[in-house]
């Protein structure tokens, strides 16, 4: 089984807005980082459009959410690439671009290796573990046992 992960959030100010410039300039080389990561398997793409990223799929057709949907080999290495990358320093300044969303915008799951999951699939798991909490089907990082450098980092 590979692992997962739909992360969700709203911009604080449309994709070609001077607030979010920093952050759209870097979706490329930190979704090229990602994707050059040993354990890395597959990501959720827009239009290829350079500076893009995947916000071009809306949610609720909302223009302003964003979502990132990527499957891993398993929990280290997706944890490395999180914790241990520039990622980090990107989550570490997330408030900057995004709104406090005030609910569950994160989730993960076990899919068959090959499987490819939707945006549709990745928003029902959410709404799963938001309603029952962790289980076998949706769960967050405290729902991962092996996971321990999101202890560290989600802190910071």
């Amino acid at each position: 089984m590979h692992l997962a992960e739909l992360n969700i959030g709203r911009l604080v100010a449309s994709t070609d807005d001077p607030r979010v410039a920093e952050f759209m300039a870097a979706l490329d080389r930190v979704n090229g980082l990602g994707k050059r990561m040993p354990g890395f398997v597959w990501m959720m793409e827009g239009s290829g459009e350079p500076g893009t990223g995947n916000t071009e799929t809306k949610i609720g057709g909302d223009p302003r959410f964003v979502s990132n949907l990527t499957v891993w080999e398993n929990v280290q290495t997706l944890e490395n690439f999180v914790w241990n990358t520039v990622h980090r320093q990107f989550y570490q300044r997330r408030r900057e671009w995004f709104e406090v969303l005030g609910e569950m915008h994160f989730v993960m799951w076990w899919v068959p290796e090959g499987h490819r999951p939707t945006l549709d699939e990745g928003l029902e798991r959410l709404e799963d573990l938001k309603a029952n909490g962790n289980s076998t089907r949706a769960f967050g990082w405290d729902g991962l046992e092996e996971a321990k450098l999101w202890r560290q980092g989600a802190c910071a």
